[in-house]
């Protein structure tokens, strides 16, 4: 198939892929942007997204949590070289 060949289908056909039905009398329609699926259960259509929130959520926390590692770090421990002051000899 070349490029020029789905340029040339509609949009519904590159942006909608073939409803199945699953065994308990479900259809879903799955959606190439944005990702995710229409479920159709009983008359009602409603969209499901391909996005885990819990993943996210998680990967905030962890980043917040690493961010406090960091600067409590970068704040408590001394550097290396020694300490250095200026005293006035007169």
């Amino acid at each position: 198939m070349k490029v020029s060949d789905v340029l040339d289908q509609p949009l519904a056909d590159r942006a909608y892929g073939e409803p199945y039905e699953t065994a308990d009398g479900v259809t879903v329609i799955p959606v190439a942007k944005p990702f995710g699926v229409f479920v159709v259960r009983g008359g009602e259509a409603s969209w499901v997204p391909a996005i885990d929130r819990n993943r996210i959520a998680l990967i905030g926390a962890i980043t917040g949590l690493l961010a406090a590692v960091i600067g409590t770090l970068a704040v408590l421990r001394q550097p290396p070289w020694p300490k250095m002051t200026f005293t006035d000899y007169r």
